[in-house]
């Protein structure tokens, strides 16, 4: 896993290990998940849905996670590729070691993440450009 990758997760985790600044219902595969979703909102993919152009981090994580977030953020703003193909391919390398640390009841986000990534990977090989998606609700049709 990349050096800066590595020191921002262990940052978390050792905040984190601390019990009083948990949130309700922490899992450590949260912070894997965040940092996550802070590297896919960095790379600002043009190949994402119109509706995922960006992945919010939860209120509960954003409360708990100290004083380091801000330089966490800057550390993830450093990350520079050439391409949003190589941008891709980091996140997909991250998510997939990330995943390789926890049991399958603990990957509920991360594999989420994985699926969306993944999806948006299928994009990007196809050169297929986005499909606007329309969610209707269906109490709504006439």
């Amino acid at each position: 896993m990349d050096a800066k990758i590595e020191n921002i997760l262990e940052i978390w985790h050792k905040h984190f290990n601390d019990e009083e600044n948990q949130y309700s219902e922490f899992e450590p595969s949260d912070i894997e998940y965040f940092v996550g979703c802070m590297l896919y909102n960095h790379f600002a993919f043009s190949k994402a849905l119109d509706n995922l152009k960006t992945i919010d981090l939860s209120y509960d994580f954003l409360s708990s996670c100290g004083d380091e977030y801000e330089h966490i953020k800057e550390m993830i703003a450093e990350i520079k590729f050439d391409t949003e193909e190589e941008s891709l391919k980091f996140l997909q390398e991250y998510i997939n070691e990330a995943q390789q640390k926890y049991t399958q009841a603990e990957l509920y986000l991360l594999n989420r993440l994985a699926y969306h990534v993944g999806a948006m990977a299928e994009r990007y090989a196809k050169n297929v450009d986005v499909q606007r998606i329309d969610f209707e609700n269906p109490l709504l049709r006439k």
